[in-house]
């Protein structure tokens, strides 16, 4: 059994995804990361709005592919880059929805992320030694993810 704490949820505002169209690797969407917030016991704040985005890819087994880079601001001002790698994907009915941008219940897809800390902050140098998994729902405006500390 893996034990885990709890470190944030993570909203992120994705107002415009460009499309670049199927490449070899498959269909390649580049996602603007304005705005956010986190909010958790140990630390809390904003996502800077740029730089950040995310790179997707949607492979041709139906997965897409998440690949996101952002800058936290702590309520206290302090800056933590955060990436994460991630996969999305369910039953082709239930992606169209959330393609389509209908509220879906997440239990009904497959939406984890792996996301990586870095920070000079000596107040959250901690975070730099973690490893930290995350459950997401995708709403219209943009993912939510519940973020948690592995113990």
């Amino acid at each position: 059994m893996i034990a885990t704490r709890p470190l944030f949820e993570i909203r992120l505002q994705v107002p415009q995804i460009t499309d670049i169209g199927d490449t070899p690797l498959g269909r390649r969407r580049i996602a603007a990361v304005t705005a956010g917030e986190f909010q958790g016991e140990r630390l809390r704040g904003t996502v800077v709005g740029a730089p950040g985005g995310d790179w997707l890819l949607q492979r041709h087994d139906g997965v897409t592919v998440l690949d996101v880079r952002i800058l936290l601001r702590t309520d206290d001002g302090e800056h933590i880059y955060m990436a994460y790698r991630g996969l999305r994907h369910g039953p082709a009915e239930v992606m169209a929805r959330l393609a389509a941008g209908e509220v879906v219940d997440p239990a009904s897809y497959y939406f984890r992320i792996a996301p990586v800390f870095e920070t000079g902050s000596q107040r959250y140098a901690w975070i730099n030694k973690i490893v930290a998994v995350g459950t997401g729902r995708r709403e219209p405006a943009g993912p939510i993810y519940s973020v948690e500390e592995v113990l």
